[in-house]
């Protein structure tokens, strides 16, 4: 069989798949992720394999965000990593629900929080390397704080910060979780865009 030709075999918006599969087989399986096998030919024509992790559900990440601008936080110990974590509150989307619920539900399990404002600030595919990960991003605003109903694989705990040391965490390398990365780093340009158009008006 004859791989692509990268330069010739191009899709209508001029980008090609310089991939081949020959087959894919399951090699692990739970109710979360999957993970296969694909033989491949790959990209200069060689037979090779590659290993996929297929998620399940999407990824849903929320930035809780007060009436003063303080930012709420997380923190548990992330069982692959062996290390403890600060983040937003996030969690799995199942397809019985939409990233706007799981977003709602995350929330106010984790932290008791409610919300009465939720904007989606990102899309992103965590590990597109090796897995099929999707991630929606949220911003709360409006909340209401109530008890939390945290799962029974989570022990968490639960900071309010204000801007600046959330900032401080992340430039420091004391956030490192992607979702949160992605959610600090937009408000950080939002409340960069909102500092410059003030100065500019």
């Amino acid at each position: 069989m004859t791989p692509p030709d990268p330069y010739t075999d191009l899709d209508t918006n001029g980008r090609s798949n310089p991939w081949t599969t020959l087959s894919r087989r399951t090699i692990y399986e739970n109710p979360w992720i999957l993970v296969r096998e694909d033989q491949v030919l790959r990209p200069d024509g060689q037979p090779g394999i590659y290993g996929v992790v297929q998620y399940k559900n999407r990824a849903v990440g929320v930035l809780p965000v007060d009436d003063q601008g303080r930012i709420w936080l997380v923190g548990q110990h992330r069982y692959p990593l062996d290390a403890y974590s600060w983040e937003i509150p996030e969690g799995g989307c199942p397809t019985s629900e939409t990233p706007e619920e799981t977003a709602l539900r995350e929330l106010r399990e984790e932290t008791g929080l409610v919300a009465a404002q939720l904007e989606l600030i990102s899309t992103a595919h965590l590990s597109n390397s090796v897995s099929d990960e999707l991630a929606y991003i949220f911003r709360a605003t409006g909340l209401t704080e109530g008890p939390g109903d945290p799962e029974g694989c989570e022990r968490i705990a639960i900071r309010r910060v204000e801007w600046d040391e959330a900032h401080a965490m992340l430039r420091r390398g004391e956030i490192t979780d992607s979702m949160s990365v992605i959610a600090l780093l937009e408000e950080a340009v939002r409340r960069l865009e909102a500092r410059l158009g003030g100065e500019s008006g």
